[in-house]
Parts: C-alpha cells; structure tokens; sequence
C-alpha cells in the first residue's frame, strides 16, 4: 500500500485477514508506529532499499497517496525502484477520486464520460489517472483505476461528527452526491485483485446518492439527537474538504464495478452503513 491511510490501511488489514501480508508506507513515525502494531509492516517511502524489498515481495500494489504538483508520488517512488529491480506485481490499483467528473448538475456519471474537474485536486487525480494509463502498459503493468466519492466509515462519519458537536448542516438546494463506505472500497479492491481487468476504470460508490442535509437529518434523528448549527457554505466551521464535495452535484453509476467484478456493496446506502457506526 503506497499510503497507510485510511484506506490504504483498511486495505492491508483485509490481507492479514484473508491469510497475507501487507506492507504500507507512510512519512509519519507515528504513523508507522501505529500501523506496525496491528502486524502491518510499515515503511518510509523515501526508504529505497525498504521499498525495493517490499515491492519484489508484493503480488498487489495499492496507490492511495494524493497526488502533487508534479504528479503521482507512488508512480514516481515506484518506477524509479522497479527500474532497478525489474520486477512489478501482478496487480496494480490506482485510487482517484469521483471529484474528476466535475459537476454534472445532479445528472448520471458514468465511467467513459468525460473529464470535467472543477478543482485542483480533481484536476491532479485525473493526471495521475493519465500518467498511471499511459505509462502502465509500456512497463507491462495491469493497471485498475478506482474512482471513490466521499469515504466514510469507523471513526469517520457523520456519527462520530453528531456525537462530537463537530457536525454542521449545509443546505444546497439541489445538491445531491454519492458515498461509500471503506468496507465496500476494500472489497471492491479484492474483488478486482481476483478478476484484473488491465486499463480498467470502476467507480466505487454506494447505491443511493443524497444531499448532504437529509443524511444529516436521518443520523441525527437516529441517534436522538438535535440537528447541528446550520451554517452557510462559507462558514469558517465548514471544512475545505468539505466544502469541495458541495461544488459537485452529480449521481455516479456502479453497474460497471457490479458487472464486470461481481462486486455489490454491503452497504448499498447511507442508512446501511450509518447503522452499523453505532
């Protein structure tokens, strides 16, 4: 896992799970401290030698760092230690973002649509997504990209928001966007580990896109809980990351992931998967 995320750790405990092992990187000693504890192996990934020695023994490479400026950092850490071991996985599995579609005015997404990202983070995933294409079949490498919305699950939803006092509501008329919860993320992995398609793009995401406001109704409601402060879209309360999810309004197709994986979601919509964060 180039990225001990959350995502990138969610994915590395399902290996240990199923028997494996699993190797992620991170710059953060503590970090590394805390992933080494749950039997994950951790390195730095300006380790070369580390590196090096974890990619010969790996027959997957999940890439979950977010891109810079100049591109992929897992491409590049990656390619130059390939470059002198020659050896590459199996299976290669590129996490980008739904954020490239850009806003689609509450219309349906679908993979071979065009790009249309609207911000610089949307714009960097869908360069990465062209570098990792590009230069993936030149090197022989079967290359998946994976397209996720907004990721939630233990220790990171609206539960965990509502019950902290963290939560605010937003209220955008006609905004409405999809989710998907890191259990269904890491099985849609697995489930193209076990059926590669090479140059293959999927978007993981849940079943019942919603506005952000009726899923924040429904969790407080369930929880016996106040609705938070509503505030504007511009209220200081209101994270940038946040923010970036209320510029899109969109509905994102997951028949591809469905029928080329056999991949359904556990948790097909927000109630689903809130219900299980307590």
């Amino acid at each position: 896992m180039f990225g001990g995320g959350y995502v990138g750790r969610a994915a590395a405990l399902e290996a240990l799970r199923r028997g494996g092992s699993a190797t992620a990187t991170s710059r953060d000693p503590d970090r590394r401290a805390a992933l080494t504890a749950e039997g994950i192996v951790a390195i730095d990934p300006v380790d070369a030698v580390a590196l090096s020695e974890g990619l010969a023994q790996a027959s997957a490479v999940l890439i979950t760092a977010a891109p810079d400026s100049r591109g992929c950092p897992g491409l590049r850490a990656l390619a130059q230690t390939a470059a002198a071991s020659s050896v590459w996985p199996d299976w290669i599995g590129y996490i980008s973002s739904t954020a490239v579609y850009g806003d689609r005015g509450g219309g349906w997404v679908f993979e071979g649509d065009a790009l249309n990202a609207a911000t610089l983070e949307g714009a960097r995933r869908a360069r990465a997504e062209r570098d990792w294409l590009d230069g993936g079949p030149g090197m022989g490498l079967t290359v998946q990209i994976f397209r996720l919305p907004g990721i939630y699950g233990p220790g990171r939803s609206v539960v965990d928001r509502l019950k902290d006092g963290s939560a605010r509501l937003v209220r955008k008329p006609g905004q409405v966007f999809n989710r998907i919860h890191v259990e269904d993320v890491v099985s849609g992995l697995f489930a193209s580990m076990a059926w590669p398609h090479p140059g293959a793009v999927y978007n993981l995401v849940d079943d019942e896109p919603a506005p952000a406001d009726v899923v924040m109704a429904w969790a407080a409601d369930r929880l016996g809980l106040p609705l938070p402060r509503e505030v504007d879209l511009d209220d200081p309360d209101v994270s940038d990351a946040m923010r970036r999810f209320y510029l899109d309004s969109k509905r994102i197709s997951n028949a591809r992931a469905k029928a080329e994986l056999g991949w359904r979601p556990k948790y097909p919509t927000y109630r689903e998967g809130l219900s299980s964060e307590g």
